[in-house]
């Protein structure tokens, strides 16, 4: 821990800008409700119980233990060691004042701070080669100075949410499934700085994250990313009476429609269909027109291929498109 800021990352000295201090920055407080690492849930449901409640646009800080419970502490460690109940938990959920259903939950992710240490693993018939012969490993993962390090490479540091989500229509849903109402997407890009649109289906939203990833790119081939405890700086705000299908990412570039399905050609084409959706309503085109024009200005991204759900996302360049013409239902 840092002697400076008091920050989970104990390397950065005098320069150090830790989740506390980027919230007083941004107009919070050091007495901003925090939500302990130890109140989590491993689905999203509406018949869970609020953790804590917020009023939009107040800040709150959300404690995350790392996706493997914490369990795998040395390179020794092996999957046997862990404790399963504690697998792929998320912290909350937290209850948004004047969130009823039919709405959209906004989660701007105002900052994402990860521990000095994270872990990598491989488990034996999983990820997108799981039909290779190769046995199950652990790596521990040293983060310092705003890098994780990966045997003798030094990657720039990425922290993004795994899973995050709201209480789903319908029946409960497990933390490790993604789906409309949001869960383990494994999406870079969920990172500082992003908003999260979300669809609203019960008093409060009911909002859980955990799952944070210090270093991730597209796909997370080899079934985790650099896995990592740490605490997620949130804001809230609430669109009324408005929705989109599935959960839309806005950053500084682009929108983009977030998408799962056990078939990944199924979740392409789903993410597409809502992209060409968007086009024909920003620009009152018809559909051969948005659809040509998406060729020309919608790529599609892959978040990961390695859970039963795949992951992918159409991205769409923000000068195409508002998110009015992606909250449509």
């Amino acid at each position: 821990m840092c002697s400076v800021c008091k920050c989970l990352s104990c390397s950065k000295g005098s320069g150090c800008a830790s989740v506390i201090s980027i919230a007083n920055d941004v107009g919070g407080s050091t007495d901003m409700k925090v939500v302990p690492k130890h109140k989590t849930v491993l689905t999203y449901s509406q018949n869970h119980q609020p953790v804590e409640y917020v009023d939009p646009g107040e800040l709150i800080i959300l404690e995350a233990e790392d996706a493997l419970g914490g369990a795998l502490k040395d390179e020794s460690a092996t999957l046997e060691e862990l404790d399963w109940s504690r697998v792929a938990q998320a912290t909350g959920p937290v209850h948004v004042k004047t969130a009823a259903e039919g709405d959209t939950l906004v989660a701007s992710i105002v900052d994402i701070e990860v521990a000095d240490k994270g872990v990598i693993l491989t488990i034996s018939g999983s990820g997108a080669l799981a039909d290779r012969q190769f046995k199950s490993q652990t790596r521990i993962v040293n983060i310092r100075h705003g890098f994780a390090e990966f045997k003798n490479i030094r990657l720039k540091l990425q922290p993004a949410i795994g899973t995050i989500g709201v209480a789903p229509y319908g029946e409960p849903l497990q933390t490790t499934v993604a789906y409309k109402h949001g869960g383990n997407f494994d999406c870079a890009e969920i990172n500082k700085g992003t908003r999260l649109y979300l669809p609203v289906a019960t008093d409060g939203a009911l909002l859980a994250a955990g799952d944070l990833h210090a270093v991730q790119e597209d796909g997370e081939l080899g079934v985790a990313a650099v896995e990592v405890a740490g605490r997620i700086l949130l804001k809230f705000e609430v669109i009324k009476g408005k929705q989109a299908e599935w959960p839309i990412l806005e950053t500084r570039d682009h929108f983009s429609i977030l998408t799962a399905d056990e078939s990944l050609d199924k979740a392409v084409k789903m993410a597409a269909e809502k992209a060409v959706e968007a086009l024909m309503n920003s620009n009152r085109w018809s559909f051969e027109d948005a659809y040509m024009f998406s060729s020309l200005a919608v790529k599609v991204a892959i978040n990961q291929v390695v859970d039963p759900k795949r992951g992918a996302r159409a991205k769409i360049p923000r000068e195409h498109v508002t998110i009015d013409d992606l909250l449509t239902r």
